[in-house]
């Protein structure tokens, strides 16, 4: 098996062994971490929607690190799920760590008033 399938096997089953973990009588924020944007989105696994999304795409007046962008999502998506009526939500940090842009993205979202 060549080196570039078994990183690809193991990145997925990381994903899936984070998102096992998790419940699923909540929506659920979904992240996606690229080398220069993030992409967060509240998903209802019920459902099989998604109930809102943001990404520093969108938002072009943030200025700073790739960490406060980050953490400007956070709020971001934080207000946009009180809109939708949602406070309460779990986090899915996929294949990530738990650290720097991820890590800030969730503390965006509990100051924009989502608990995680």
């Amino acid at each position: 098996m060549s080196l570039q399938r078994k990183t690809a096997q193991r990145t997925i089953r990381r994903a899936a062994r984070v998102r096992s973990k998790l419940l699923r009588d909540k929506p659920r924020v979904s992240v996606f971490r690229s080398l220069s944007h993030i992409y967060a989105q509240l998903i209802d696994d019920a459902q099989q929607k998604t109930i809102a999304s943001c990404s520093s795409l969108e938002l072009k007046d943030i200025s700073g690190d790739k960490k406060a962008v980050a953490f400007a999502i956070g709020k971001e998506l934080a207000k946009r799920a009180q809109e939708q009526g949602i406070s309460v939500a779990v986090f899915d940090r996929g294949q990530y760590l738990y650290h720097g842009r991820v890590k800030s993205l969730a503390e965006g979202l509990r100051e924009g008033g989502l608990q995680l």
